[in-house]
């Protein structure tokens, strides 16, 4: 092998932080971003006051990722899973950020989806 080769190849992957209990922020500006997007997912894509709602804060460490993501997940019609991201962090969000009311069937998520595409 080369010099080069031999550096990568003695080289250890980095450990993956785990994830530990209070790693997520709950200050109250946070908060605060996270039920506001939760109530403007709720207008813009006109669910059901008893849909649930998911929104969460997430890091990606992918190539081309943005460093934090924001995720939305909701169920309809007795669990039909649906899910969407905004490239952005939670507090950065904005309403315009958020998909359209006709969008929500092509949301749906049947298989368990490990986001891959993005």
């Amino acid at each position: 092998m080369t010099d080069a080769a031999t550096d990568i190849a003695e080289k250890t992957a980095p450990r993956r932080a785990s994830l530990r209990f209070g790693a997520f922020r709950q200050d109250a500006e946070n908060v605060r971003a996270l039920e506001r997007v939760r109530t403007w997912t709720r207008e813009s894509l006109d669910l059901a006051a008893d849909d649930a709602i998911l929104v969460s804060e997430l890091a990606c460490a992918r190539p081309g990722c943005p460093p934090l993501e924001t995720v939305v997940t909701f169920w309809i019609d007795g669990g039909q899973r649906h899910w969407f991201k905004v490239f952005k962090p939670v507090a950065e969000v904005v309403a315009d950020d958020l998909p359209p009311a006709w969008l929500k069937d092509s949301l749906y998520a049947a298989d368990p989806v490990d986001g891959a595409c993005c």
